[in-house]
């Protein structure tokens, strides 16, 4: 059975999600703006951070042009935030890869991110397992 579009309390989550959405990028932003980084820059940086990757893969995990994330990798590079390498798999392929510095970096901001945080310590442990397992269910369909 489907829920309509128009079910108060489908529309109260839906804007609930936008709120916890628009509150994570903004203290993304401000985060980013004590390393003397863009939002978008600052994202870039922490999915490095993780793992190297070609910025084919990484335009489409932030969901933008690919030419968005070659600017972005050339301003990060310049930090010395970031490098380029070839793909031992392909070696037509480079990778974008976090330096040291672009690691440290990255953890710090990840550190710096404290609004879910106390929020979310109220929570028990199961709420929280909750809580993750619904919103894997929800981008998964």
């Amino acid at each position: 059975m489907a829920i309509p579009r128009t079910d108060p309390l489908t529309l109260d989550v839906i804007e609930l999600i936008g709120d916890v959405v628009a509150r994570y990028h903004e203290e993304y932003d401000r985060a980013a703006a004590t390393h003397a980084l863009t939002g978008a820059q600052a994202r870039v940086l922490a999915l490095l951070s993780l793992e190297p990757m070609p910025m084919r893969k990484v335009a489409h995990r932030l969901k933008c042009e690919p030419s968005n994330v070659t600017g972005i990798v050339d301003r990060l590079e310049l930090r010395g935030l970031v490098e380029r390498r070839p793909d031992p798999a392909d070696r037509r392929v480079k990778l974008a890869a976090a330096t040291a510095e672009g690691v440290r970096t990255a953890r710090r901001l990840r550190d710096a991110l404290d609004f879910a945080r106390e929020p979310l310590a109220e929570l028990t442990k199961a709420e929280r397992g909750l809580l993750r397992d619904l919103l894997r269910r929800v981008l998964d369909a």
